[in-house]
């Protein structure tokens, strides 16, 4: 039975809820590919996939507008997996279990992937639309923008001819983003002893955090629970670490993390004194538990102090604001994984940057804290930053066509996050880009929702700007 039926646009919801039967996390993109792929032998379109499960499909002019320039359309075809604790879930192989709710759209449990599975739902209605009038049309449908962007990185440029590129990777309706902050990933791991120990077990886990996008609401000083628990532990005296593990994504601030140590004196009375004096305005749900555990093998103490330690001294956050546009971060970082695996300490981190000099900077710094403490380093998921273009053509037609539309003029806007636009702009030489989107909430939580009035706007917007270009 469809949970979105009867919505509006119908085509976009219809196509929604069909991508959303699909499991499409980062690096499990080819059933997804597969069906945009049916889908354009369907409507007789051309077509072409790649070896990255990148899909690109064209779709002539539209009568009168065979002169006009070509138009891509663009989106990436994964999603963050992000599930409430406890839910019985299985990204690889189920669908999104979806709910309305008033004026949202939600997946029980789970994040949505209307980040950004709602670019590829418009694209594929404007597709088979063929009533609409349109200059041709390249749909390009990337994979594994989550991680790394590595779609676009493979992509072979020759298979697009267009210059003109609407990306639908944005969150906030109204807002024309025009350019973005680049980055990279850094990768730390530290080799480990282990013993056994005589001492008592106890789990303490830090949850109720709110997380959130580590670039958008990176800002928001929205705690970290990796960071958190290791600043606790730094607090409790001798211990040894048994196990420690926070966070699933770099790009994806720990709302959650949990250790089991060994060690003389229950922790618990500590835990809560620490932890009460640690709760924020921004993070309101904060909860700490401790609980007794059956002994297992530890890490030795000295290397349990080093994970400890190199924790607490790795920066996080925001590193410094732009001083040139006010209120966007210019530098950050982001520690999204902290685990123990195969004997060793592994961290992941996600570095942000509007200069490259800086970004440069910055993981210099992580390689010499790593060096400091026996670590292991390196850096990759490199992407360039996406430059504002002053005279962009296309960014003109769009401000028009929404003042026409809403009343008003949108808010134009340089961000923190990474966008594909900066790559594909390295690639394609001369390419005019601005990235839009209807109003997603909390994106890369299972709080996510899409707003339906939104996304019916955000519809009709992008139908006007086809038609004025």
């Amino acid at each position: 039975m469809s949970v979105l039926e009867g919505l509006k646009p119908e085509r976009v919801f219809y196509y929604f809820e069909e991508l959303c039967k699909i499991p499409h996390g980062s690096g499990n993109t080819k059933k997804i590919s597969d069906y945009c792929v049916d889908f354009a032998k369907k409507q007789g379109l051309d077509c072409i996939c790649d070896e990255h499960n990148n899909v690109v499909i064209k779709k002539v002019a539209s009568a009168g507008y065979e002169n006009h320039p070509g138009v891509i359309i663009q989106g990436h075809l994964d999603m963050v997996c992000e599930k409430e604790a406890g839910c019985d879930f299985d990204f690889t192989s189920d669908g999104l279990r979806l709910f309305t709710d008033g004026d949202y759209i939600g997946a029980h449990g789970t994040t949505l992937g209307g980040d950004d599975g709602i670019a590829i739902a418009m694209a594929l209605a404007i597709l088979e639309d063929d009533d609409l009038p349109h200059p041709p049309i390249e749909a390009l449908f990337t994979t594994d923008e989550e991680t790394g962007m590595y779609g676009a990185s493979g992509l072979d440029a020759s298979l697009i001819s267009g210059k003109t590129l609407i990306n639908a990777d944005s969150e906030n309706e109204g807002v024309l983003t025009a350019g973005c902050a680049g980055g990279a990933r850094a990768r730390i791991e530290l080799p480990l002893k282990f013993e056994n120990s005589e001492k008592d077990f106890y789990k303490i886990t830090v949850s109720g955090l709110i997380g959130g996008h580590s670039g958008i609401e990176i800002d928001k000083g929205r705690l970290n629970a990796v960071k958190l628990l290791a600043e606790f532990l730094g607090e409790v005296g001798e211990f040894n670490l048994a196990d420690i593990f926070g966070g699933a994504k770099d790009n994806v601030i720990p709302n959650r993390s949990e250790c089991i140590i060994a060690c003389e004196k229950n922790p618990e009375p500590l835990a809560d004194n620490f932890f009460k004096s640690r709760a924020a305005e921004s993070d309101p749900g904060l909860k700490v538990s401790v609980e007794k555990r059956e002994s297992r093998t530890v890490i030795s103490a000295e290397d349990s102090i080093k994970i400890v330690n190199l924790i607490n001294e790795l920066p996080n956050g925001v590193q410094k604001m732009s001083e040139d546009i006010e209120g966007l971060v210019q530098t950050s970082l982001n520690l999204g994984i902290a685990k123990i695996k195969d004997g060793r300490f592994c961290a992941s981190l996600s570095v942000r940057s509007s200069l490259n000099a800086e970004k440069a900077e910055l993981l210099k710094r992580l390689k010499n804290i790593c060096e400091k403490y026996g670590a292991s380093y390196s850096d990759g998921g490199h992407y360039p930053a996406w430059e504002f273009n002053e005279h962009s053509r296309l960014r003109g037609v769009m401000i028009e066509v929404f003042k026409k539309l809403y009343g008003r003029e949108p808010v134009t806007e340089v961000i923190h996050a990474g966008l594909e636009c900066g790559i594909l702009c390295e690639k394609i030489r001369g390419l005019d880009a601005v990235s839009f989107g209807p109003d997603i909430k909390d994106i890369h939580t299972p709080r996510e929702r899409l707003v339906i009035s939104s996304v019916r706007r955000s519809y009709e917007y992008l139908c006007e700007v086809l038609k004025s270009l």
